[in-house]
């Protein structure tokens, strides 16, 4: 059932990913993105409908998979990881051809404030440098998203630039696998 799970020692709780479906997924990502502290930045609050569309459309692009982030086995968290190469993000730096990407947001409202959100990035790009091509992650969060750019900075992000995305003003952020592992190394979870 889970693509990936990994118990943190942040937390004490094990953190799992597995794929989004339609059918069992639609009605809680439709909720989540209706919540307040989601709507600014993911803008995809409205009808069933629409949201439905853009699930369908979401699921059948072959350059991302989506996710459902797990503590514990209680879904709470969505999640894209994406190709760059294959993203309009290709053209605002120079990406390598396996440059992995990274979306979230922590959906129920119930497990905000709880610092889970350093712990849950850490495990999904864990999860990503599983695939041994890839050498560098990034994220474009909302510029002004202070808090999302601090819990990428203590994951082993740096700021790169500030770009102007089709739908949003991103800071640019990158994290590269040596970077990663010295963080981390502590843990004794060193990623290959």
């Amino acid at each position: 059932m889970f693509d990936f799970r990994q118990h943190s020692p942040h937390v004490d709780q094990e953190i799992a990913f597995r794929k989004v479906t339609m059918s069992e997924d639609f009605e809680r990502l439709h909720q989540w993105m209706n919540e307040p502290h989601v709507i600014p930045y993911w803008q995809l609050n409205g009808p069933k409908a629409a949201f439905k569309q853009h699930l369908e459309q979401a699921l059948a692009d072959q350059h991302q998979t989506l996710y459902i982030g797990c503590i514990d086995g209680v879904p709470m968290s969505y999640w894209e990881s994406y190709w760059v190469k294959d993203d309009v993000l290709a053209s605002y730096y120079d990406a390598l051809p396996y440059d992995q990407g990274v979306h979230l947001l922590i959906g129920e409202p119930s497990y905000l404030g709880k610092g889970l959100a350093l712990p849950l990035l850490k495990a999904m790009v864990a999860f990503q440098w599983q695939d041994q091509r890839t050498t560098r992650i990034v994220a474009e969060p909302h510029y002004l998203n202070e808090k999302m750019i601090r819990v990428f900075q203590a994951c082993g992000f740096e700021k790169q630039a500030t770009i102007q995305l089709p739908d949003k003003k991103a800071q640019l952020m990158m994290c590269d696998r040596e970077t990663f592992n010295r963080r981390w190394q502590h843990e004794n979870e060193r990623v290959r």
